[in-house]
């Protein structure tokens, strides 16, 4: 089988993949995709307005929460033009360019969510161990440059990957197994050696979420001890009671994640539609229940919420 050069990479297209074997009702499939994107875009989108409108929002945890938001709504901005494209109109080739664009704005957009639940499990033990100082601590500036910093880094480590892929040549038949481009995916195309984009991605992973997951669950065990050195009980309970979102995110986002990594490894004979659906829950899930989760559990936001529709009535 013959290879696509470098320059004739401009032509090149690779083939993505709807439900296997369910092609033919992907038209039913596609009402509840299209539901969850709907909730995951104008749910964060709310979150963000809220917070941004509201000056009582303007605090640490409710900053980090619009960062959050920001990175959920750009992991699903990226995958929404083709997972709709193939169950509406069985749009299942995609440019080779445009592959590895989605797949850098999908890796970019998950490290900063990895890296935002980092930053948010920061803000959580400061606000428990050193309630008192909590504000000058998380001074606007240092959020912002916390922000910032999360955005440059998931950037520079996604950047080189799109990078290398482009520079290997491509066999005529290139078909994914996602309705989205993955680099887990893109790097079994090539037909050339792939070694090295595949040390480079286990270390992007272990250096981003490996050693976030890491963090958080040693800022937790720090939050844990300080709660336990609280006197009463009733203010250790208060003091849990304000991470309990925060918990719930994490789970949300890291054990679909796990999920996944585990029927890669254990259930490679399972049927293509578990990993389908594994890979679909991994990325459609976490933006979907999060806004949910802190509408539910976090007063504040609600009331934030209820103040835009409030004055959107009065306009009206």
């Amino acid at each position: 089988m013959g290879a696509e050069s470098n320059g004739s990479l401009n032509h090149l297209s690779v083939f993505l993949t709807g439900i296997p074997g369910l092609e033919a009702q992907h038209g039913w499939f596609s009402i509840p995709f299209f539901t969850m994107y709907m909730v995951a875009i104008v749910g964060n989108c709310l979150i963000m307005a809220a917070v941004q409108a509201d000056s009582a929002l303007h605090e640490p945890m409710y900053l980090f929460l619009s960062m959050l938001a920001i990175s959920e709504v750009g992991v699903s901005a990226s995958t929404l033009p083709t997972v709709m494209g193939i169950l509406w109109f069985d749009a299942r080739r995609v440019d080779f360019d445009g592959c590895l664009a989605q797949m850098f704005f999908i890796h970019t957009f998950s490290c900063m969510e990895s890296g935002v639940l980092l930053a948010m499990s920061f803000d959580r033990f400061v606000a428990i161990y050193n309630p008192l100082r909590y504000t000058a601590i998380l001074p606007l500036p240092r959020i912002i440059s916390m922000g910032l910093g999360i955005m440059l880094k998931s950037v520079a480590l996604m950047a080189p990957l799109p990078v290398l892929l482009r520079q290997l040549p491509y066999c005529h038949v290139n078909i994914l197994s996602h309705s989205y481009c993955l680099h887990s995916d893109l790097i079994q195309l090539p037909c050339a050696d792939t070694k090295l984009n595949s040390i480079l991605g286990l270390a992007i992973v272990l250096a981003t979420f490996g050693l976030d997951s890491l963090l958080i669950v040693v800022s937790y065990g720090l939050i844990l001890y300080t709660v336990l050195g609280i006197a009463s009980r009733e203010g250790r309970w208060k003091a849990l009671n304000t991470c309990v979102s925060h918990i719930c995110a994490v789970l949300v986002y890291y054990v679909p994640m796990i999920g996944v990594s585990v029927m890669h490894r254990a259930a490679k004979h399972a049927s293509p539609v578990v990993h389908t659906l594994m890979s679909s829950i991994y990325l459609f899930v976490p933006p979907v229940l999060n806004p949910i989760i802190y509408s539910i559990k976090t007063q504040p936001i609600r009331q934030g919420i209820a103040t835009l529709f409030s004055c959107k009535r009065k306009l009206i």
